[in-house]
């Protein structure tokens, strides 16, 4: 009888024990669930005029124009480099690229010798996708890679940066190209639609070679063949964005999906004739390979100075796109605030709820007061650096920005040329003789930062192939 008494109590007290418990995993998983999703769409030298939301004469891109009309957009924002390689390095660490050691795009051992680059980002840093993982986010990369280079061989593969899966271009690892990766991300959204995910999809558009599809070109066979190439590539990947946007919507994941466009940095203007380009047929084949490749880039500013390899506002400033529904205000212009790439990181892991490793210090600051409708007070200023190689000579020149002060120090010639960014977006007029003390303090600043900097890579970034 006290036998059968113990027996039951037990069962209870189990039966209760397996609810709390039940009711603790359900809790947990509702929490998962409510966590937003995450897309980072970035561009490969998509100009700050190259969409028609910014008033290209010629280009229209209505689902890029859509993330803006359903979303906020930032017209100060701007890259920590005007190069691929640093601009995804700063975005993926939340540092500054130099830093870390990259300066310039990895390419040869040779050029990585010349820029005091390492063969590959260093995979023992903070990232990205590893603080989302570890808060518990599906992580994904597909499309360019570019933080080595495709021929160094023995460089760590994307997943040892914090993603559970990858599928690249220049890089190592499982491959994908410029239509794939689309594929990619809607097989991978599919297969994790019930749990929180993190995508980072580095598209190929507009960077050469370019791959115009034929009902792309035939929307613009009014421009010159040139116009027409350049504009059928991004109404190419316009409507491969819409097609990750429909998704979304059909699989009910719109309004609790953060997604970010951008562009790694400004525009290619090369002004070549040539017809080294790549047709794709209405099937996805590409045809007329050329072994030459490709130099057809048309890309605008939208009058700002400069493009690609410049810090002029031109190669910096590019298109800043956020949309988040219910969270992010629609249609909201925000011509003022200061934003940088390196505010991502820590931005994203506090939509996620994440913590950010002890230790750590990011260059940036979450602006996710600012994404849902608040002002913000930036805490520190921008710096850039551009390194001109051992080969030149020259010492870095470094930039700065505080404010809508903008200071270059060319440090090989002892010269400043300072810019109110608010008022001279184009940099036209150089005002350092009229603001000595601005001048004073902000080159200062500029002094100081880079002395912060390292002089050459952790050895543990070198490639054993290197001679």
């Amino acid at each position: 009888m006290i036998f059968n008494k113990i027996k039951l109590l037990v069962a209870v007290v189990g039966t209760c024990i397996a609810s709390a418990s039940f009711a603790a995993n359900s809790m947990e998983s509702a929490t998962q669930a409510e966590k937003p999703n995450i897309i980072f769409i970035f561009a490969d030298d998509l100009g700050w005029g190259d969409i028609s939301k910014h008033g290209h004469p010629d280009i229209r891109t209505p689902n890029i124009d859509r993330l803006a009309n359903e979303g906020s957009e930032f017209y100060q924002f701007s890259v920590s480099n005007p190069v691929c390689s640093p601009s995804r390095a700063a975005v993926l660490t939340g540092q500054y690229p130099a830093r870390n050691s990259v300066h310039r795009h990895f390419a040869t051992f040779e050029h990585h010798d010349n820029f005091a680059m390492p063969d590959w980002l260093d995979k023992s840093v903070v990232t990205m996708p590893r603080v989302l993982q570890q808060a518990g986010y599906k992580t994904a990369h597909f499309g360019k890679w570019h933080l080595t280079n495709r021929n160094i061989k023995d460089a760590p593969l994307p997943t040892e940066y914090g993603y559970d899966e990858a599928a690249v271009f220049n890089g190592p690892g499982p491959q994908t190209d410029t239509f794939k990766l689309y594929d990619d991300a809607t097989d991978f959204i599919k297969r994790n639609k019930d749990v929180p995910f993190f995508i980072n999809l580095w598209i190929h558009e507009t960077h050469t070679p370019h791959y115009p599809p034929h009902d792309s070109m035939a929307k613009y066979t009014h421009l010159n063949e040139q116009d027409q190439v350049y504009a059928a590539v991004v109404d190419g990947a316009d409507q491969r964005i819409g097609k990750i946007l429909n998704l979304l919507d059909e699989l009910d994941l719109a309004e609790n999906t953060l997604i970010v466009f951008s562009s790694d940095n400004g525009p290619e203007v090369t002004g070549s004739k040539s017809k080294h380009f790549h047709h794709i047929d209405p099937d996805g084949k590409v045809e007329g390979i050329d072994p030459l490749g490709t130099y057809f880039s048309v890309g605008k500013t939208a009058g700002l100075r400069g493009q690609k390899r410049d810090t002029y506002e031109g190669g910096l400033r590019v298109p800043f796109l956020v949309r988040w529904p219910a969270n992010v205000p629609a249609g909201r212009v925000d011509t003022e605030t200061v934003v940088t790439a390196v505010d991502l990181l820590p931005t994203f892991a506090e939509v996620a709820g994440a913590k950010l490793p002890r230790g750590y210090q990011p260059d940036g600051q979450s602006i996710l007061p600012l994404l849902k409708g608040a002002t913000l007070t930036r805490e520190k200023p921008l710096y850039w650096q551009w390194q001109y190689g051992k080969k030149s000579g020259k010492k870095p020149m470094l930039a700065v920005r505080e404010g809508p002060w903008k200071l270059f120090y060319f440090q090989h010639e002892s010269r400043v040329e300072l810019y109110n960014v608010m008022r001279d977006r184009a940099e036209t007029m150089n005002v350092a003789n009229q603001y000595p003390e601005i001048v004073k303090k902000l080159k200062g600043l500029a002094i100081a930062w880079n002395e912060t900097l390292p002089v050459s890579p952790n050895p543990s970034t070198f490639s054993a192939l290197r001679q």
